[in-house]
């Protein structure tokens, strides 16, 4: 301990040994200078840096409230591929290209029009959660009835209407233009947190659609991970469908492509 202290002590005789060499100080009266007031030159000024750097201690602790910090920091990207399409669910070679084509032609769009949707007013029924709000956004992207499960009885069916709380709102330009990166990522985890434990539904394929030709290159590490797990639970689900007539199996696809052929994560790209 006493050796420590006198190491401290030295080192702090050094410090103040050095500041009067880099910083050299004309003498000044002590009686004139009074710390307490504003310095009055540029002698005093120096002067009283040093002295606040001689207050200052050798080593400081920060305080960190725990509760403060985000949750999750931690990434982990597996490197596990997509389940193999049963035979004649996969699509060909020349269609995916076709996808990647059309998807980069939506991004350009995107990127150039964002600026002038971004600054366009919502309207009034259009309330968006913040971007901590997990369930609210799930409410928000795919609506009351899918996240409740309620059953629509036959004559909502055929004429459902526009009541985007209970359907969910659809992607505009003038929603997702007004999203940073931090809150795409974010609703992008929420929608599959949600996809996880459920089946495919249109409305969840048209936002991970949105989000995606949203998402900029290069992608966050929490983006990285999850358009992998996007891919990698739709090739779950195409792997349990029992018809290629089914009217998931060319969105499910399709997101499988965007991610392996456009994201380049070529390890999960359909082969012919």
């Amino acid at each position: 301990m006493i050796s420590n202290r006198k190491e401290r002590k030295d080192m702090k005789s050094d410090v103040e040994e050095l500041m009067p060499r880099l910083l050299p100080l004309e003498s000044c009266d002590t009686e004139e200078y009074n710390s307490n007031e504003p310095p009055r030159n540029p002698q005093e000024y120096l002067r009283q840096v040093q002295r606040e750097a001689s207050l200052c201690p050798d080593v400081v602790v920060a305080q960190i409230d725990p509760k403060k910090l985000k949750k999750k920091q931690s990434v982990n990207v597996s490197i596990t591929g997509c389940l193999a399409a049963p035979q004649g669910f996969s699509p060909s070679l020349k269609w995916q290209q076709q996808q990647v084509s059309r998807f980069s032609e939506v991004r350009q769009s995107v990127n150039k029009h964002r600026q002038h949707w971004k600054s366009q007013f919502l309207d009034d029924n259009v309330v968006m959660p913040k971007s901590e709000d997990e369930d609210g956004w799930k409410r928000f992207c795919l609506g009351e009835n899918v996240c409740l499960d309620i059953q629509l009885k036959e004559e909502d069916k055929v004429n459902p209407g526009l009541d985007y709380v209970k359907t969910g709102f659809p992607p505009f330009l003038s929603i997702v233009s007004k999203l940073n990166q931090s809150t795409i990522s974010a609703v992008l985890e929420y929608l599959m947190n949600w996809f996880e434990e459920r089946d495919f539904v249109a409305q969840l394929g048209r936002w991970f659609y949105a989000l995606l030709a949203c998402l900029e290159k290069p992608l966050l590490p929490e983006a990285h991970s999850l358009i992998r797990q996007l891919a990698r639970r739709c090739s779950a689900v195409r792997a349990n469908l029992e018809s290629k007539d089914d009217d998931c199996l060319s969105a499910l696809n399709l997101m499988i492509c965007i991610v392996a052929r456009y994201f380049e994560q070529n390890d999960l790209a359909d082969k012919e």
